[in-house]
């Protein structure tokens, strides 16, 4: 009992802390809202300018290029995060994002990926389809069966 509510206390903290951070750098690191000053419940409804997609969500589905983001920016060596065969972040209570600071960005969804498409993904990174549709089928965005 104590460890799932210690697992559970650290996966909320961690989700904070990312609220936090997102904040943070659009008052101060970035600075282009300073002067923001939302209320908790703007803050829930995402009424602040930009958006923070993370890979696995709808607008990213392809967890694998948290490959790509960890190699750019040094992420296990700068912070110790390391990433699983399935590209699960370790340790657990972990997240990552792209940051997107255009006012006019916003969240969205790719809807169902079809076989042409998956096709033209797997050949531009350079993978067997087999492997998107992994990938992908785990997020649950194939708009197909696949064969086999």
């Amino acid at each position: 009992y104590h460890s799932i509510m210690a697992k559970a206390l650290a996966d909320r903290l961690v989700e904070a802390f990312a609220e936090q951070l997102h904040e943070d750098i659009r008052k101060e690191y970035w600075g282009y809202l300073p002067d923001e000053d939302m209320k908790p419940e703007e803050l829930h409804r995402q009424q602040f300018q930009g958006v923070r997609p993370a890979p696995g969500y709808p607008s990213q589905p392809d967890h694998s290029e948290k490959v790509t983001m960890w190699r750019l920016a040094r992420i296990q060596e700068q912070t110790g995060i390391s990433l699983t065969e399935t590209h699960a972040m370790l340790p657990a209570a972990s997240t990552s994002a792209l940051i997107f600071a255009h006012p006019h960005s916003t969240y969205f969804t790719t809807g169902k990926i079809v076989r042409d498409q998956v096709e033209d993904y797997a050949r531009r990174k350079g993978v067997s389809v087999a492997e998107v549709e992994r990938q992908l089928g785990q997020a649950n965005q194939l708009g197909y069966t696949p064969e086999g």
